[in-house]
């Protein structure tokens, strides 16, 4: 009898000691760009070089963490997702996406801050919020703002500054809707701020010839 007693606590013991199951986290990026909504209209071109700097960010985006709020409970906490993360900060992926929007039309050329090439102008971006809110329970859309700053490289005057804040409803109220809407919302936004450096850089060409003259 003491023998099945001693097996039992082993048994028992064992399963207490075992590593319990965990969920998997899932990893996302913004995948492949879209040719119909990333490309931008045929007739934007970008003639100047560019530097586009890593968008600066708060300390609560500076990580891979999805996140999200409760509008219906407490607009002012974020909360984050367990088991789902973006492959990296949301303020390199935005970076990146706009960098390939902004080198499918650009005549001279797009560069980072690690490349050490000379540029004409300076993009300088910075994120302000890139989370999914909830109004309700089952109801979700998700939120981007981010500033852009152009800055002449070689005077370093700022020429010109806009806002653009983009909201889309998510199509599921989980990490993977969060994901979905705040892609296509990040394709959005990078179109838009094309449109707007295109006339932006068209103007500062206007006023440098009028000088010449």
């Amino acid at each position: 009898m003491r023998k099945y007693f001693v097996l039992a606590t082993v048994l028992l013991a064992g399963c207490a000691i075992a590593p319990q199951s965990q969920t998997p986290t899932a990893v996302y990026d913004f995948g492949l760009q879209r040719s119909s909504s990333a490309t931008p209209q045929p007739q934007l071109r970008l003639r100047a070089s560019l530097l586009v700097t890593e968008a600066a960010s708060p300390a609560g985006l500076d990580n891979p963490a999805i996140q999200y709020r409760l509008a219906y409970h407490d607009i002012a906490q974020s909360h984050v997702y367990a088991n789902s993360r973006w492959a990296a900060a949301p303020g390199a992926l935005l970076t990146q996406r706009i960098r390939s929007h902004l080198a499918a039309v650009t005549n001279d050329g797009v560069v980072s801050a690690s490349d050490g090439a000379r540029a004409d102008y300076a993009l300088r971006l910075e994120l302000e919020e890139f989370t999914q809110v909830f109004d309700t329970p089952d109801k979700s859309r998700v939120v981007i703002r981010l500033r852009a700053s152009l800055v002449e490289r070689h005077s370093r005057a700022l020429l010109a500054q806009q806002g653009f804040n983009l909201e889309r409803p998510a199509p599921t109220a989980n990490a993977a809707g969060a994901v979905r809407a705040l892609t296509e919302a990040s394709d959005e936004l990078a179109g838009n701020l094309t449109a707007w450096l295109a006339t932006r850089l068209e103007e500062e060409g206007k006023k440098k010839s009028s000088k010449k003259l």
